[in-house]
């Protein structure tokens, strides 16, 4: 890719620079995720990675516990809108802080989906600490357990 690029007409990438730093940005397996699940792996628990909690509800869950029925997302701060860190965009305001918006709207609108099927809907923040996530998913997940 050459920095001459020219984004098309309407496009969130306004460099090919910022389009490269954008499409680096991952989507799974983030360092707190992956830190909460290696916690939560060695309690001896197991769940499903990056996966749909109902199979036709298009969006996924962090961690899916099936047998359970309890579906865990791990948000990052300035993606979805964290009131203790999120900053707004200075550049490209419009676009961002909209797409920030929608984000924070889908997120409200899966948890009521999830919770209207009987799931029980964990959300936490990317800076919570990793041990208090794991023990709260293991906690919720044990009693569900039964």
């Amino acid at each position: 890719m050459t920095d001459d690029w020219d984004p098309p007409a309407g496009s969130w990438a306004s460099s090919a620079a910022r389009r490269r730093n954008m499409q680096a940005i991952r989507s799974r397996d983030t360092k707190p995720e992956q830190l909460v699940r290696r916690l939560v792996h060695a309690q001896g628990l197991r769940y499903r990675v990056s996966a749909r909690p109902l199979p036709d509800f298009r969006r996924t869950a962090d961690m899916v516990f099936r047998p359970t029925k309890v579906a865990v997302f791990i948000d990052g701060c300035y993606w979805h809108g964290c009131p203790e860190h999120y900053v707004p965009p200075k550049t490209n305001k419009g676009y961002w802080s909209e797409k920030v918006t929608r984000n924070m709207a889908r997120d409200r609108d899966t948890d009521a989906h999830l919770r209207e099927a009987g799931w029980t809907v964990l959300r936490f923040w990317e800076h919570e600490p990793p041990e208090t996530c794991a023990l709260t998913i293991a906690t919720t997940v044990t009693r569900l357990r039964g």
